[in-house]
């Protein structure tokens, strides 16, 4: 619980926990959120751990809380922190998470509901088949040691090579797929080996598959750009680096744990290891987690293939035909070197965004050409009954949040909790009610991912669009969701 720390009002969506909350704090922590959702996310330790973030050396402006926030390993998730790698700012592999890369792809198509409706059903049962999910799946894409350490370089590009997908797919894609320094030399052999089989799955948890449709329009300018308008039947992917990331992330926290006492480190609480951003530690950490981020993009690469050869045999045309072009993919678990203006100097800061979403506004030089009038597509994936959002970012994202905002609803109960009050069973059927089809590999994953279990994401997109910074452009509600 987190009611004994102070939170100053700036305005409804802004909240300041002191910088002298705790000696040793060297920046205020800065919570996105409303008066509803402060209620919830004092519910656990969150806060506390935005206030432990910010004793991170080199850390610039605040330690900041996005409105899904809850409480996670070392940072919360949905925290975002940059340091100063020239004020001795140091990475964490806590503030990036263990489910390295974990993010959203956003898939269109040319159908409306209408068009899709008869074959729902068949449709939703055939991706459940094609579609390998759940804890330790192995996919049909099979990989040799040679080829995995390619992945982990060349990312969505390993994928597109072999056929999986165009070159289009890279642009629309964070970081075209693949971010450079990525280093297989530094990846242990048991990260090898849990990565080697699961190319092109889906994972478990909060992963999942989903056929939705657009039920609300905000951005009409951004909706005709994207080519998208009210009934239309969209795909949303979610899944990350699996059992590789894991290994990466376990195996660096306990190489860092050092470091601490090296470097005359002090945090309050030791899953905040880290190490300055310039020393032989946190490079190899970047180097590691640059692959592990570089697997999660060929992944989900990997499953919009075979997404799209699903559509193909149940609708019986190209993908082509049926418009099933990437509108973007973004991460959300991931450190990263960006340029910012800081006190009226450019800095290359070390961006820490775990359970957060990069949300360049318009004019970015990151972006395709083709974003950027309207500013980085930004995919937030709510629960399996309620909706989902397609936003875009903005320049006061930019100025305020180093270019990020929410990932998701953000998780209101444990799994545990969720598994001991929830029947599943009943569930399904009040989902199958409202007409949205499911299908998982265990009921236990249902009664844990119950929209229950989560905060209403409605209510986590009305604050990052009116504290501005990222832009509604569309409201999605599911249909057919596949859950590992």
């Amino acid at each position: 619980m987190s009611d004994n720390i102070p939170l100053e009002k700036i305005d409804d969506y802004h909240w300041r926990i002191p910088r002298g909350y705790k000696p040793g704090m060297r920046v205020d922590g800065l919570i996105y959120a409303d008066e509803k959702l402060l209620k919830a996310i004092r519910e656990d330790k969150a806060l506390e751990q935005v206030a432990n973030v910010a004793f991170l050396p080199g850390i610039v402006k605040s330690s900041m809380a996005m409105p899904d926030i809850h409480w996670g390993y070392g940072f919360p998730i949905g925290g975002v922190a940059a340091t100063d790698p020239e004020n001795g700012g140091v990475v964490s592999p806590g503030g990036v998470g263990f489910d390295i890369n974990c993010g959203v792809r956003l898939v269109k198509t040319n159908f409306q509901y209408d068009d899709i409706k008869p074959k729902l059903k068949e449709l939703v049962y055939a991706l459940f088949s094609d579609v390998p999910c759940g804890v330790g799946s192995k996919g049909d894409i099979r990989v040799t040691s040679k080829e995995e350490k390619q992945i982990l370089v060349k990312g969505s590009k390993w994928a597109v090579e072999q056929g999986f997908g165009t070159q289009e797919d890279l642009e629309c894609t964070e970081e075209y797929g693949a971010i450079p320094g990525a280093d297989p030399g530094v990846v242990s052999e048991r990260a090898y080996e849990r990565g080697r089989a699961q190319a092109g799955t889906l994972g478990s948890g909060n992963h999942f598959l989903e056929v939705q449709v657009i039920d609300q329009l905000y951005g009409r300018e951004e909706c005709d750009s994207l080519g998208l308008d009210l009934g239309q039947v969209v795909v949303m992917i979610h899944s990350g680096s699996r059992g590789f990331g894991y290994q990466i992330c376990d195996d660096y926290v306990r190489t860092m744990m050092p470091c601490l006492k090296k470097y005359g480190i002090n945090v309050p609480d030791r899953q905040l290891v880290c190490a300055p951003v310039n020393s032989p530690e946190a490079q190899q950490y970047l180097g590691a987690m640059r692959c592990a981020a570089n697997y999660a993009w060929n992944n989900r690469q990997c499953l919009m293939h075979l997404t799209r050869k699903t559509f193909e045999r149940i609708f019986g045309m190209s993908w082509q035909k049926m418009g099933m072009h990437l509108i973007y993919d973004v991460a959300h678990n991931i450190a990263k070197l960006e340029k910012y203006e800081i006190d009226g100097k450019e800095k290359i800061l070390c961006v820490h965004r775990k359970g957060a979403t990069r949300a360049f506004g318009p004019g970015h030089p990151a972006l395709p050409e083709r974003y950027k009038k309207i500013g980085q597509p930004v995919i937030i994936p709510g629960d399996m009954g309620r909706n989902s959002y397609l936003l875009v970012g903005t320049e006061k994202a930019m100025q305020e949040t180093f270019g990020s905002t929410c990932h998701g609803a953000g998780r209101l109960k444990s799994r545990t909790a969720a598994s001991r009050s929830i029947n599943s069973d009943m569930l399904l059927k009040e989902l199958e009610s409202k007409g949205i089809i499911v299908k998982a590999s265990g009921r236990a994953t249902v009664a844990e991912e119950a929209p229950q279990a989560y905060k209403d994401v409605n209510d986590v997109v009305d604050v990052v669009h009116n504290a501005g910074i990222s832009k509604r452009v569309c409201r999605m509600r599911p249909v057919g969701v596949i859950k590992g």
